[in-house]
């Protein structure tokens, strides 16, 4: 079970960052408008660093400001 949910991060994590990446935000600015001051929020759990991960939180913040619907983030597939 927990390498179902370690994939599951994992996968969020991308959907983060390619979704950040089509809207032109690098991960300084994405972390600054969530409220952080360095991007290691964000770095990390793009790529599940040291079991770094987005919660639902981080999630809703992020939907809001790349202006996304927040399933597109959790998607474990692509469509």
């Amino acid at each position: 079970m927990e390498k179902l949910v370690e994939d599951l991060y994992m996968c969020i994590g991308k959907n983060v960052a390619n979704a950040r990446k089509e809207a032109n935000m690098s991960q300084l600015e994405l972390s600054l408008r969530m409220g952080y001051k360095s991007v290691s929020v964000i770095s990390g759990a793009e790529v599940f660093y040291k079991k770094k991960h987005f919660n639902l939180e981080h999630l809703v913040k992020i939907s809001k400001i790349l202006e996304i619907d927040i399933c597109e983030l959790i998607a474990t597939s692509s469509p």
